[in-house]
């Protein structure tokens, strides 16, 4: 009986792995956020394109909910703001310091500003 258990269990992996799943990346597997940007993170440990920010200023989000990690990678002090208004309008204050926040529910927010 374990001989049969071991073979289905074979078997069971051989095909998941012929239809492409593979297990969610650990941390350490992120993508980094690259110096210079504030970047979020989705919630497969990859960051898009598309969530790189490097400019001061309002820039405006189009389907990022749930909850996500930000990445503030800026240098010389720099911070960022979550807006629920698209432009920068309505915003948290201002997040400072290098690193990663702990995870916060992008749903209602429509815009993040990078600021000096």
């Amino acid at each position: 009986m374990l001989r049969k258990l071991s073979l289905t269990a074979a078997g069971m992996a051989l095909a998941l792995g012929t239809l492409g799943l593979t297990a969610a990346p650990s941390a350490s597997a992120a993508t980094p956020c690259p110096s210079g940007a504030v970047c979020i993170r989705e919630t497969n440990g990859s960051i898009l394109s598309r969530n790189i920010f490097y400019s001061y200023g309002a820039h405006n989000l189009s389907n990022v909910t749930g909850n996500r990690v930000l990445v503030n990678n800026q240098t010389g002090g720099a911070g960022f703001q979550v807006c629920y208004d698209y432009n920068g309008g309505r915003c948290s204050n201002v997040m400072r310091g290098v690193g990663e926040s702990a995870p916060y529910n992008m749903t209602p927010i429509n815009s993040v500003v990078l600021v000096r």
